[in-house]
C-alpha cells in the first residue's frame, strides 16, 4: 500500500488487480474435450503460459506498488496463470527476454504469499459451463495440495482462512455470481487493508468488477486482462477507514472492451 504520513494520520491507497486466466486448451483445441477426464477444468496451452508470464512481467514493470498477496481460483487454468505471474513478480534480477517460469533461475520467496480461494471460481451454471461438460453430480472436485504444489515452496500461506470454505453451488444465478465476486473483493480487501492484492479468476469476475466500479457495459474480457481497482485507506489512532473503490485507467482497462455510458460508440483499450 502506498502511503504518506503526518502527525495524526497515515493516508494511503490499497490496490487490487482482478485478472483473467490465460488461453485455455478447449478453446484452442476443441478435440481435447473428446478424451479429457475433467472436461470442465481445461489447462492452459503453451501460448497461455507465455501470455501469463509476460503479463506478470508487465505488472512488475508498470505498476507503482508491490503485490503482497495472490488469491486464485482452484480451476487449473487459473492456478497455472497465477504460477506464471508469481514467477515473474518474484524472480530475482528478471531477464527481460524470459518467456516463462522455466527461464527463472532464482525466486525471492519473501516477495508475496499465495492462497487458493473457492470464491474466485468460474460462474457455476450452464451459461458458463455446458451441461454436457459439467460433472454429472454437479460437484467440482479439486486436489488443493496438488494445486498448491504448483507454486514455489514456502509461498503458499496455509494459515489463511478462505472466505468460501467450499465451491459455490451448481446452477447459481448470474445475480448470485455477481454478488459473490463483488462481495469477495470487498471482504478480501477489508481483511488485508494494508496489503495490495492480485486476484486471479475468470472472465466473469473481471467483467463484473470492472463494469460495476467503472459503470459501463463490458462486452469482452481478453485472456489475462486486468481490472485495476484502488481505494483510499485512512488510518488514525490504530483504526482504518476505507473509501470506495475506483477503476484506475493506467492498468484498469487492460484487455477489457466496453460500451461507455457517457459516450456513443465503443471504447476499447488493449494492453498488449
Amino acid at each position: 500500500m502506498e502511503s504518506s504520513a503526518n502527525s495524526n494520520t497515515n493516508d494511503g491507497y490499497q490496490n487490487i488487480l482482478m485478472m483473467r486466466h490465460g488461453d485455455r486448451m478447449d478453446r484452442i483445441n476443441p478435440l481435447w474435450l473428446d478424451t479429457a477426464s475433467r472436461p470442465w477444468d481445461p489447462p492452459l496451452v503453451q501460448d497461455g503460459l507465455v501470455r501469463a508470464f509476460q503479463t506478470g512481467q508487465r505488472i512488475r514493470s508498470q505498476i507503482q506498488f508491490p503485490i503482497h498477496r495472490v488469491f486464485v481460483s482452484p480451476f487449473i487454468r487459473c492456478v497455472q496463470t497465477a504460477s506464471e505471474v508469481v514467477a515473474a513478480l518474484s524472480a530475482v534480477d528478471l531477464n527481460p527476454n524470459a518467456t516463462s517460469s522455466k527461464d527463472v533461475v532464482s525466486i525471492d520467496r519473501s516477495k508475496l504469499k499465495v492462497s487458493i480461494e473457492f470464491g474466485l471460481s468460474e460462474m457455476l451454471n450452464s451459461m458458463a459451463i455446458k451441461p454436457k461438460v459439467a460433472p454429472k453430480d454437479g460437484k467440482f472436485d479439486f486436489n488443493i495440495s496438488d494445486l498448491e504444489a504448483m507454486f514455489p515452496e514456502g509461498m503458499v500461506d496455509r494459515n489463511v482462512d478462505p472466505v468460501y470454505k467450499e465451491m459455490p453451488q451448481w446452477e447459481e444465478t448470474v445475480e448470485g455470481c455477481t454478488d459473490r465476486f463483488l462481495g469477495l473483493v470487498k471482504t478480501l480487501a477489508d481483511k488485508y487493508p494494508s496489503e495490495n492484492l492480485l486476484l486471479v479468476t475468470h472472465g466473469e469476475g473481471v467483467r463484473t468488477t470492472f463494469a460495476t466500479y467503472k459503470d459501463v457495459d463490458v462486452y469482452e474480457v481478453e485472456y489475462c486482462a486486468c481490472a485495476e481497482l484502488r481505494r483510499q485507506i485512512l488510518s488514525q489512532e490504530g483504526s482504518a477507514k476505507a473509501g470506495d473503490f475506483e477503476v484506475i485507467t493506467s492498468l484498469g482497462q487492460a484487455g477489457i472492451k466496453y460500451h461507455s455510458s457517457t459516450t456513443t460508440g465503443v471504447t476499447s483499450v488493449k494492453w498488449y
